[in-house]
């Protein structure tokens, strides 16, 4: 019997499983009728909805097809495809310090022609300035006591970043207000990071959008995500790294990307955001 790496994949793997079983009961059928449907051994079906065997993308098929429930089918293969590796633990991935973390981004962001990014309490990569990356890559190192490479990992997320001046991409990045309050370092490199911001706004393929403290709320803060095109969700946090690749739950990061991009406002009115958390480190 095959064995997972971690908790988390092997609930991703529950989840299908479960979810398979849902489709067996709505559609009224028992196990052994299922397996007679499908063209297998009853035991087969009991292995799979006791996620005891993961289901191949022809079992899923044949399953969904036996139900009824053909509309389901792809997010169901899409979804037990990733089941081993849509949870990595950060400790995992970090074990060996944070640079090969960052050169592991290196090709997803070389195949993305469309970023979307809402981050809730730090700024995104793509545009931190080598000091800001600096002190969060520290903090990071710190608090979860692997390896001390940061310097080399500013280095490699420095040269990823230098892709936003690609001028065949877009990005659309939305943040909190918070974002540019936090203080991920000291007063100067918060100086610098802002600063760079109000840069950055000026590229034509980059819309930054800042959602103000005082805005009405209809979508609440959500975790940290990247969407790259419309084929992959990357959610970060803080034990693990989530990669969606089911066709619903992308439309569902999409569609709330839509409403927080709503709440944000952008170009002179986020600038003044900007500028506005600029003055308040000269006054502390």
């Amino acid at each position: 019997m095959p064995t997972f790496p971690s908790s988390s994949a092997q609930a991703a793997r529950a989840a299908v499983a479960a979810r398979l079983r849902e489709l067996r009961l709505e559609a009224g059928l028992t196990g052994v009728e299922l397996a007679q449907r499908c063209g297998w051994h009853k035991a087969k079906s009991s292995r799979i909805e006791n996620a005891r065997t993961p289901p191949s993308d022809t079992d899923i098929r044949a399953w969904c097809a036996a139900c009824g429930a053909e509309r389901h089918t792809e997010d169901l293969i899409a979804s037990s495809r990733n089941a081993e590796s849509m949870f990595v633990e950060w400790q995992r991935k970090q074990r060996t310090g944070l640079r090969r973390l960052q050169d592991s981004y290196v090709e997803r962001y070389r195949e993305t022609t469309h970023f979307r990014v809402y981050s809730p309490d730090i700024v995104p990569g793509f545009v931190q300035t080598p000091a800001y990356a600096a002190a969060l890559l520290s903090s990071i190192t710190d608090f979860r006591r692997i390896p001390d490479d940061v310097s080399e990992a500013v280095a490699a997320r420095t040269r990823r970043s230098q892709i936003i001046h690609d001028g065949h991409r877009r990005f659309a990045l939305i943040v909190e207000e918070a974002v540019l309050r936090y203080r991920i370092a000291d007063a100067a490199t918060m100086a610098g990071q802002l600063g760079h911001l109000l840069s950055i706004m000026s590229l034509p393929t980059v819309s930054l959008g800042i959602i103000p403290f005082t805005a009405p709320r209809p979508m609440w803060p959500l975790e940290a995500c990247y969407i790259f095109d419309d084929r992959l969700v990357q959610v970060e946090l803080l034990t693990t790294d989530v990669t969606l690749r089911a066709p619903t739950e992308i439309a569902t990061y999409l569609a709330a990307f839509a409403e927080l991009h709503k709440l944000a406002v952008h170009g002179d009115d986020a600038r003044d955001l900007i500028t506005s958390a600029i003055a308040s480190l000269k006054d502390s």
